[in-house]
């Protein structure tokens, strides 16, 4: 069974992650950029947006908060992909981008978007996996990460609809715009799905996926609770 992210074992305690690879400076980057949104938007008087701004940036923060406490390290990348996915929305709006550069502009955050969700649907499903919740094969798993994030696609699309009927936004243009938003949605999540279907085994060195038997074989729910890297070692 493949699962994402990368559980550390060898020397390191269960409960912690060891020092990140540089490229997370990449996404501290991104995430001060989204606080410079913010002040841009305070300075030009925008204050709600900078308001907006400010709860992207704190969202940011949130992939890598929530799995604080859990052996599943996020790989860098994805939590970059993150960072980027919020910056091109919350600029969307501060640098009037959706407006200036559309549609393409849109398009392009839907598909990275769908590419981010789907990977951290893959995430989302390894921890639920090493809790001893679930057990899905490769086509099992590209079918979670197919329906995550068309799901999340969807409800993205119900939340503009919805702000453009109660609030008097004009966040959607009609009918064929919101499929053509679904579609690329479509086309995103179905590459990460078609990678984690078809991919050769090579691709575990993408720290995307990697085998749990490989590395621990007798690794259970104790892993969860407290056993040492030594004692998972010696098993």
């Amino acid at each position: 069974m493949y699962i994402a992210g990368v559980i550390y074992l060898h020397g390191v305690p269960p409960m912690a992650c060891p020092d990140p690879s540089r490229g997370v400076y990449l996404t501290y980057f991104v995430q001060g950029l989204i606080l410079l949104s913010a002040a841009s938007s305070i300075t030009a008087g925008r204050y709600f947006l900078a308001l907006l701004a400010g709860i992207t940036f704190l969202i940011a923060l949130v992939p890598a908060a929530m799995l604080k406490n859990t052996p599943l390290c996020l790989p860098w990348e994805v939590n970059f992909l993150v960072a980027v996915t919020l910056y091109l929305h919350i600029m969307g709006h501060v640098g009037d981008y959706y407006v200036t550069l559309a549609p393409y502009y849109d398009k392009l955050t839907h598909f990275i978007a769908s590419v981010t969700v789907a990977l951290l649907s893959i995430s989302l499903a390894a921890l639920a996996e090493h809790r001893g919740l679930v057990r899905l094969t490769r086509p099992a798993l590209a079918v979670f990460v197919l329906t995550a994030a068309l799901s999340a696609g969807v409800v993205w699309e119900i939340y503009e609809f919805a702000a453009d009927q109660i609030l008097g936004t004009d966040l959607q243009y009609g009918n064929a715009d919101t499929m053509v938003d679904l579609i690329v949605d479509l086309i995103g999540a179905t590459l990460v799905a078609a990678v984690v279907a078809f991919a050769p085994a090579s691709t575990e060195r993408l720290q995307f996926t990697m085998k749990l038997d490989e590395i621990a074989p007798e690794l259970g729910k104790s892993s969860i609770s407290g056993g040492s890297a030594e004692q998972a070692e010696s098993r």
